[in-house]
């Protein structure tokens, strides 16, 4: 008699597609609700880490927990208090920038006009009208503070889940006793996202902290909220680099001038092809497993599912789905095609070698 709860017989195909569909159309509905606890799982993977150091030097469970929350509390208090001020500063003093805009966008068409360009000032004013440009940096303060704003709601997902640690980990077991099954592939998941998201951490910090002494010595005004912006939107993949040099390129433009707006153009441009292309590479190690054109698409599809939070998610969450498809083998061609072309590679000498 199979006592195992997660065995089941053969499924057809259609009937797992129809499943995801369902789960995925229910994340979608529910992604006020998902969203927060993705981030809140996460978070507790990577604090685990130091909660199980402090037990190990006899540190209470409970003392350990509440040390290391204390800890993540004031970090995300701070970064909220510089956007939530900054972002007061910043539209007190909007009136001044677009009076600013204004002015080189009329010395802009006076120059178009000399060199033949027939450009109303009505048709110049769609294109370049300030208060739009303005609100692209706005927008991008105020979507980062809506996300810091679930801080509390996460936190207390965070301590409970902290609290329940290893309890999940004795249920795991409990729903996997039959013949060769296996936890294992939890552990890899856990230790997969903490290796990724502690050295993408690091990364990010880097990157802001030069963002910010580059913008320093330039002369732009509030240097440290876009490094913080610099900061935060580097953990998502591929396009968050360029979401945080679009606002202060423009900033740049509006209180420096073209020259300012280069030089803060070549800055950006420099960090992060220096970072993206030399520093990440080498502290990621083995890298993340997954091909380029696939973190490039889990971006778009899970920002689709669960809007900001999913991007910044995208890579540990696919990075979960891939481990997970590998331990079956009719999912086993999903995690293939998820994977680079070396772990392909691999696969194809393994079986070759069993063949033999």
């Amino acid at each position: 008699m199979n006592n195992n709860p997660l065995s089941s017989k053969e499924t057809s195909p259609f009937v797992i597609l129809a499943a995801i569909i369902i789960i995925l159309a229910g994340m979608m509905y529910a992604s006020s609700i998902v969203a927060p606890f993705f981030l809140a799982l996460f978070v507790s993977i990577i604090l685990s880490q130091p909660v199980q150091w402090l037990v190990r030097k006899r540190v209470p469970l409970w003392l350990s927990i509440v040390m290391v929350l204390l800890g993540g509390i004031g970090i995300f208090i701070g970064m909220g208090q510089i956007i939530g001020s900054s972002l007061s500063s910043f539209t007190n003093d909007a009136p001044r920038y677009a009076e600013s805009l204004n002015a080189m966008a009329t010395s802009f068409l006076q120059f178009l006009q000399e060199q033949g360009f027939d450009i109303s000032e009505e048709q110049l004013g769609d294109l370049l009208d300030p208060g739009k440009i303005m609100s692209v940096t706005a927008g991008i303060l105020g979507k980062l503070g809506s996300v810091m704003g679930n801080t509390f709601i996460v936190l207390f997902i965070v301590l409970f889940l902290l609290l329940e640690d290893q309890s999940f980990a004795y249920k795991a077991k409990v729903l996997t006793r039959g013949p060769g099954e296996s936890v294992d592939f939890l552990n890899q998941i856990g230790k997969n996202i903490r290796h990724y998201l502690s050295i993408k951490t690091v990364i990010s910090l880097i990157t802001g902290v030069l963002i910010w002494i580059c913008l320093v010595i330039i002369g732009v005004e509030y240097a440290i909220i876009w490094a913080l912006i610099a900061f935060l939107l580097n953990y998502i993949p591929t396009i968050g680099s360029i979401l945080a040099g679009i606002p202060v390129v423009l900033f740049a433009l509006v209180q420096l001038g073209f020259g300012g707006a280069l030089w803060t153009l070549g800055v950006y441009i420099a960090v992060n092809t220096v970072i993206g292309n030399i520093v990440e590479p080498k502290m990621m190690g083995k890298g993340l497993g997954l091909s380029a054109l696939v973190v490039f698409l889990a971006l778009v599809f899970w920002g689709f599912i669960l809007g900001t939070i999913g991007m910044f998610l995208s890579v540990p969450l696919t990075m979960a789905l891939k481990i997970t498809l590998e331990q079956s083998e009719k999912t086993r061609w999903i995690a293939v095609l998820l994977g680079t072309q070396q772990e392909a590679k691999m696969l194809m000498k393994e079986k070759e070698g069993n063949e033999v």
